[in-house]
């Protein structure tokens, strides 16, 4: 069974969402989908066939401080504005089709980051949610966001953990896959000062966190390197970007341009992608 793995980023897999709307041209959906973050936050759109839905939430709400700006932390204690984003959005100004989610016969997996344990733990993405409270746990950047509280637990994001899910896809049984990363080929996570000042602070809450945060590049790099090795043996296609852009990029024409250039890829992938399924 062909699984679909999708890489976070904030506004970077708006790349993604390109991607996964040239599949629905062409009625491709994958049976397994696992992501974390900002990307299987827009990949639910493509479990739903609703194309072109997060290009229209791009255009219309990225610079709309309801959607992302400082007034925010008064009160969500988050950058974004959560009941915005997961509330007014797909309830009411951009109507997210559950429905048609909830029929997908197939597995949709949300990564989360545990708080207190550091773990990555996998949830059932096709569970009503109207609340969309597990896609607010995989988008919780630490500090940017409060830890999502689940079933009593408390969560990250998903990214923290696990921030290319591929293993676990293996682990389900899945033997072949398409990637969609979100930085292009030769990119190296570091461990930069801002990172080292988030795990500092979070740590002072969850040691575990801070840990993961002071690792992640490390982790980033190996699974990587690890998705390559699956490509040159024939078992999975990576679908990135030719050039990066800002996780928090504004510029809505830079936005349509890396959605188009998803698209464009993926239609050049397309009978490699079509053998996925062979």
């Amino acid at each position: 069974m062909p699984s679909l793995i999708l890489e976070g980023g904030t506004f970077r897999p708006i790349f993604s969402c390109g991607v996964m709307d040239a599949l629905l041209e062409e009625d491709i959906m994958f049976p397994y989908i696992i992501g974390v973050s900002a990307g299987i936050s827009d990949g639910i759109s493509y479990v739903s066939r609703q194309s072109g839905r997060n290009m229209e939430i791009g255009r219309k709400y990225r610079n709309d401080k309801r959607y992302l700006g400082i007034g925010n932390f008064h009160s969500q204690k988050s950058v974004f504005g959560l009941d915005f984003v997961f509330g007014e959005i797909p309830e009411k100004l951009v109507p997210f089709d559950w429905d048609t989610y909830l029929k997908h016969e197939g597995k949709v997996l949300v990564g989360v980051t545990n708080a207190n344990t550091g773990e990555a733990q996998y949830l059932n993405g096709l569970q009503f949610d109207p609340k969309f409270m597990m896609f607010r746990a995989t988008c919780a950047l630490p500090v940017l966001f409060p830890a999502i509280e689940l079933n009593g637990e408390k969560y990250y994001d998903g990214g923290v953990a696990d921030p290319i899910p591929v293993r676990k896809a293996i682990a389900d049984g899945n033997d072949k896959h398409l990637i969609i990363l979100t930085r292009p080929k030769g990119y190296q996570k570091v461990l930069g000062n801002e990172n080292k000042l988030v795990a500092r602070k979070i740590g002072r809450t969850y040691p575990r966190i801070k840990e993961r945060i002071l690792t992640r590049h490390l982790a980033y790099n190996d699974t990587v390197a690890f998705c390559e090795e699956l490509e040159k043996n024939g078992k999975a296609i990576i679908i990135r970007p030719d050039y990066s852009i800002n996780s928090f990029e504004k510029d809505i024409k830079t936005l349509e341009k890396t959605y188009q250039h998803g698209y464009n890829l993926a239609k050049q992938y397309l009978m490699e992608i079509k053998n996925l399924f062979k």
